[in-house]
């Protein structure tokens, strides 16, 4: 006699049945495991992704945006640009500055010219000689003067001709010796911190121009872009939101009974509702000062406890761990050491 068969849905659904009851036996038999096993330390927390809000250090107006939300970028990547002619002008201008500065420390470190030289030579002969011909005109009249052929008036005239040109003389002397010896070292100092500022000006030229691209600090992703091209921003005005891959932390909480059996550097399994993967960590800090639970965290305690803050540093975190999402934390604290890790 034939066995009658049943109807295809049914099957259907007593193998559902099955295979649900299965995994709800072998997730309990896991749990019940983990919580019996006395090495095991089960907390409660969320993920925390450090997030960096990106903005020019420069006015301007956007000229482009290259990336839109939920994009993917890495460190270095250009992610927008600002309009930069205005900063290529103070470029060029602050290097015509600098290249007068520089001249006229040249020009104050080479000294007078061979032609400028022999010029304050010649007005020395020509005081030398202007000199000679003074003296001997005041001696002249000087003798007349004692023959009576020439008057006193005479006399001081030819005096005060004479000691003028001797003045003269003296100063186309110490023209000449200045011209000879060149600019005085305070002069040159000064031409070289004319040709230091023009520099430093010239090096914030250069840098503000730089600015004009806003680059990726590290790999991330774009979770708001808040401007679009055409938009005058001031400086420091956010310009996207950066979600940052690396590195990726979960904030848990510890009661004080348990905080003997944890230190940082204890190895840690993370996992989470949304998903069966494991990830690996370890306690990267604990808080040395207590808190009452906040009420986000989710736990079987008391809310009014007191407990310790800790930091979970994920070792092979991916895009499943999201910012804020709730997360159970298994500390192996067989495995804990007192000698602290290197936080990340």
């Amino acid at each position: 006699m034939k066995t009658p068969s049943l109807p295809t849905g049914k099957t259907r659904w007593i193998a559902l049945a099955i295979a649900v009851i299965a995994v709800a036996g072998w997730s309990l038999f896991w749990l019940m495991h983990d919580r019996g096993n006395p090495d095991v330390l089960r907390l409660y927390g969320n993920v925390d992704i450090r997030e960096v809000e990106l903005a020019f250090r420069q006015p301007g107006r956007v000229t482009s945006m290259a990336f839109d939300e939920g994009d993917a970028v890495t460190a270095g990547t250009v992610l927008a640009r600002l309009d930069a002619t205005p900063y290529r002008e103070k470029l060029a201008a602050a290097q015509a500055q600098l290249h007068t500065a520089q001249a006229g420390l040249d020009k104050l470190r080479s000294g007078n010219r061979p032609q400028e030289i022999a010029q304050v030579q010649e007005r020395v002969r020509q005081a030398q000689a202007g000199s000679r011909e003074a003296e001997r005109n005041f001696r002249r009249q000087s003798t007349l003067l004692e023959s009576g052929a020439s008057s006193q008036r005479t006399v001081d005239v030819a005096r005060a001709a004479r000691d003028r040109a001797a003045a003269d003389l003296a100063s186309a002397a110490a023209a000449l010796s200045l011209a000879r010896d060149g600019f005085r070292s305070e002069d040159v100092a000064a031409g070289a911190a004319r040709v230091a500022a023009a520099d430093a000006a010239l090096a914030q030229a250069r840098t503000a121009l730089a600015d004009t691209e806003l680059v990726a600090p590290s790999d991330g992703i774009v979770i708001a872009r808040v401007r679009e091209p055409g938009s005058m921003v001031a400086s420091s005005t956010p310009v996207y939101t950066l979600s940052l891959r690396d590195p990726v932390y979960v904030r848990a909480y510890v009661s004080e009974p348990d905080l003997g059996r944890i230190a940082p550097g204890a190895s840690v399994r993370v996992h989470t509702d949304s998903s069966d993967k494991i990830y690996r960590g370890q306690i990267g800090f604990i808080s040395p000062r207590a808190e009452f639970t906040p009420k986000t965290v989710e736990t079987t305690d008391l809310r009014t406890d007191l407990v310790y803050r800790l930091r979970v540093v994920v070792a092979d975190a991916d895009q499943g761990l999201r910012q804020g999402m709730p997360v159970t934390v298994d500390v192996d604290t067989a495995r804990t050491t007192d000698k602290p890790a290197q936080e990340r």
